[in-house]
């Protein structure tokens, strides 16, 4: 039996974090693929909010976790691999303040703006997912990807200014965090800023295959939601 094991959803860009993540870091691992096969009373058992990815691992209190930068975060801190998750204070707090900004302010655009395309469920209390008429859905939707271009442009000022990746000359977790989301927006065709597009090129480059393979999975369905 692998050390880790991660019950995934392949055309999820919140799982994809976590697999390009262990493959970057050479960790030993198994994938289990649950789509349609969450829910159930042994699934609810070992994860009660129902979410992937989900981390078994014998070290963990309760045998298991969920939440992909969590999950980035204690493998990091179990392996101590600082080349991806820095221990100096100062460089840890940006790697995290970039991911909490992508948990809290730029995912929930992203999920606004192509959720509709991905044809994923919206969350509850979303427009989205209300009895709203469709013109009053489409007008949400068109001001979530009007919304993206503010927090697309604090990482490029405040978190990669002077940088080519948040963790400097190479990728951190937050790095992967951001890239693995960014993926969703070839959905709607964004029109990215240049800076985005060089900096996506530029992580598959830095990771090669941990990153290209499993995001194949992430690009075939979004290339099959779009068609």
């Amino acid at each position: 039996m692998a050390a880790n094991t991660l019950s995934i959803l392949k055309p999820s860009v919140n799982n994809l974090s976590v697999r390009i993540f262990v493959r970057a870091a050479g960790l030993d691992f198994e994938e289990l693929d649950v789509w349609g096969k969450k829910g159930t009373p042994d699934f609810l058992a070992k994860d009660p909010a129902d979410l992937t990815p989900l981390l078994e691992e014998e070290g963990l209190p309760n045998g298991s976790l969920w939440e992909s930068c969590a999950i980035m975060q204690y493998l990091c801190n179990k392996h101590d691999l600082d080349q991806f998750y820095p221990k100096d204070p100062a460089q840890r707090a940006m790697v995290d303040s970039a991911m909490f900004y992508m948990i809290g302010t730029l995912y929930p655009l992203v999920a606004r703006a192509t959720y509709p395309t991905l044809a994923f469920p919206q969350y509850p209390g979303e427009v989205g997912s209300s009895e709203a008429d469709d013109e009053l859905k489409q007008r949400a939707e068109k001001d979530a990807v009007e919304a993206l271009a503010a927090p697309l442009e604090a990482y490029r000022t405040f978190f990669l200014e002077g940088k080519k990746f948040i963790g400097g000359d190479a990728p951190c977790i937050a790095d992967i965090r951001l890239a693995a989301t960014l993926e969703f927006l070839r959905a709607i065709d964004y029109d990215f800023p240049a800076w985005a597009e060089v900096y996506m090129a530029a992580m598959e480059s830095a990771l090669g295959e941990a990153y290209s393979e499993p995001t194949a999975d992430v690009r075939g369905f979004v290339n099959d939601a779009k068609s």
